[in-house]
């Protein structure tokens, strides 16, 4: 059973926000728990103030947030090219690295893409962790997601960003729910926590009416997906040094239950609105 502590809780609405099954809902300044609650934690976890536990059920161990260092990037590759939300998210990341003193990495999956690795070392990269397989080539986020387990469970990277996209926000959920991290959504902003080093994760709460900062205290990696054309993107330098290490996943890693049939890009030219300066719509 969740309990709500009404003397702790503040009404901030983040658990009411994140909650996948809607089962949480603020009513005059305290959580109320509906009947579709299923246990899940994820309230929990994102509970600043600690005004939610799980009755009968122990807290989630504290994960050893020594042996997680370093700030990842997942690096969106689709038709022939970076995705341009890539180069944002190295922008900030190698802010957000040089702030923690730590190193940049970027994760690169593909077919037929060795040559353009150097593309992220040129945009803030440390570097560049790439697997590139003909298998790759269409996205199937089974084998997306448990190549990223699998880098992540061995490297322990402290944050992991991706673009909210449609495989950003596709895989990504998959990954933090099998690592039991906590996630966040649709990010405007990352900050890093001066005293703690904690990542301060913002986004649009309540319909955009207000902006929710999240942190992840008791779970690593700390995850989140970030909004394209929010973030400046980062300026290349030709000239910069960074390593690229490939990536041989583990037997099995490279399988699939979906077998992509064909993938047809549009023949008409088209504007992709999530990459656009300026966008004005009427109603």
């Amino acid at each position: 059973m969740l309990i709500v502590d009404c003397e702790k809780c503040i009404g901030c609405g983040v658990c009411e926000e994140n909650c996948p099954f809607g089962a949480i809902a603020v009513v005059d300044g305290c959580a109320v728990v509906g009947d579709g609650c299923n246990l899940c934690g994820g309230c929990v976890e994102t509970c600043e103030v600690d005004a939610l536990h799980i009755e009968g059920a122990e807290k989630k161990a504290r994960a050893d947030l020594e042996e997680w260092s370093g700030i990842w990037v997942f690096a969106e590759y689709r038709y022939g090219r970076v995705a341009p939300v890539a180069y944002e998210l190295l922008g900030i990341g190698r802010q957000l690295a040089d702030q923690r003193g730590v190193p940049l990495s970027a994760v690169f999956l593909g077919a037929g893409i060795e040559d353009q690795a150097g593309l992220l070392v040129a945009a803030g990269a440390d570097t560049v962790f790439l697997v590139d397989d003909p298998f790759l080539e269409d996205y199937r986020e089974d084998v997306y997601g448990r190549v990223l387990v699998e880098l992540i469970r061995e490297h322990k990277p402290e944050v992991v960003l991706a673009g909210a996209t449609a495989i950003g926000r596709s895989v990504i959920p998959q990954v933090a729910t099998v690592l039991g991290a906590g996630l966040t959504a649709d990010c405007t902003g990352l900050a890093i926590r001066e005293e703690d080093g904690m990542l301060l994760q913002t986004r649009p709460a309540f319909g955009g009416n207000v902006m929710a900062t999240i942190v992840c205290p008791r779970s690593r990696p700390q995850m989140a997906t970030v909004r394209p054309k929010v973030m400046v993107p980062a300026e290349p330098d030709p000239g910069r040094d960074g390593e690229v290490i490939r990536v041989v996943p583990a037997a099995g890693v490279l399988s699939s239950k979906v077998e992509v049939l064909g993938s047809v890009q549009s023949e008409q030219d088209q504007v992709n609105i999530q990459e656009v300066e300026i966008l004005v719509a009427g109603g």
